[in-house]
């Protein structure tokens, strides 16, 4: 399945974006927060840090459901769609997803909240358009049932799959803020989502050439192929008041276990080799990041505070 976020805003604007809600004991966690499986892949693609906000973002009583959420499960993605939403065709270009229904589906025997989380993630081109928004249970139950049949989903886990969605694409934005940290420091603009879509079928080249690695080299180089790809188009200052537009990709990683047997996601992010400067942003994070630090002097790609 995909990740997304829908389209709508929320009608009573809220001054500060919601947290992912969390239950359980978050001294279990099954996304690593402290490791965050830097093991998973080589030293030089380590793609992210501790993701942000501290806190658990899943539900533990239903952890040992997340394989078919991860992707492991022989759940066909080419079933007839089903659901509220199957003959909603009309996808938003924003997203490449048709907007959801708050309806539940016919058979469907868990009640899912309908309530939605506000993102900190900063959309289109002013701040009049506020944040993006998440989806709701619901949303995303209905979602599911366009490429599964009812039966292939754990109803009583897609709360925890929304809040694992939730928690990962704001680690995905607080990577991509450190990308565009020497952007921003010189335009003084804040960067900006404009679009994403999933691309969970198409192989990144990056992703091609670790698993040719890994059957070349499986102890240093062995990881398992990415579950997920998004592409996010990124708005950034261009320094004459206007924006210049950045794709980003994502991909989204299932990591080994850790010692008490709980599940770790990695995200691999950076800037898609669209474009000259692209590709010193690239060379600048494996090379410039390392120099700097030997000078001593401030590391250039660094989140701003």
């Amino acid at each position: 399945m995909g990740w997304f976020w829908s389209d709508k805003q929320p009608e009573q604007p809220q001054a500060e974006p919601q947290q992912a809600k969390h239950t359980g004991d978050i001294s279990k966690c099954p996304v690593d927060h402290t490791k965050f499986a830097k093991a998973a892949l080589p030293k030089a693609q380590e793609p992210a840090q501790t993701l942000p906000g501290g806190g658990c973002p899943v539900d533990h009583e239903t952890r040992s459901r997340f394989s078919w959420f991860r992707g492991s499960s022989s759940t066909s993605s080419e079933s007839a769609p089903t659901g509220p939403d199957a003959t909603n065709n009309e996808l938003n270009p924003l997203n490449n997803m048709p907007e959801l229904s708050q309806t539940q589906a016919h058979g469907q025997s868990v009640s899912l909240p309908t309530e939605r989380t506000l993102s900190t993630i900063p959309r289109g081109t002013t701040n009049d358009e506020g944040v993006w928004e998440y989806p709701s249970p619901q949303q995303m139950f209905n979602a599911m049932l366009r490429k599964s049949p009812m039966d292939e989903i754990p109803e009583d886990a897609v709360e925890s799959m929304v809040d694992v969605h939730n928690f990962l694409n704001e680690g995905a934005w607080d990577e991509i803020l450190k990308w565009e940290a020497p952007h921003t420091k010189d335009t003084k603009v804040e960067p900006r989502l404009l679009k994403f879509t999933g691309r969970p079928n198409d192989v990144t080249p990056r992703a091609q050439m670790l698993q040719l690695l890994g059957k070349l080299y499986p102890s240093k180089y062995g990881v398992p192929p990415p579950f997920d790809r998004h592409d996010w188009t990124v708005l950034r200052g261009d320094k004459n008041g206007g924006w210049e537009q950045v794709r980003y990709v994502i991909d989204y990683y299932s990591s080994e276990e850790n010692e008490e047997g709980q599940p770790a996601f990695v995200l691999d992010v950076r800037p898609a080799l669209d474009s000259v400067g692209s590709a010193i942003d690239r060379f600048n994070m494996a090379t410039g990041s390392v120099w700097h630090k030997a000078m001593g002097l401030e590391q250039p790609y660094k989140k701003n505070n």
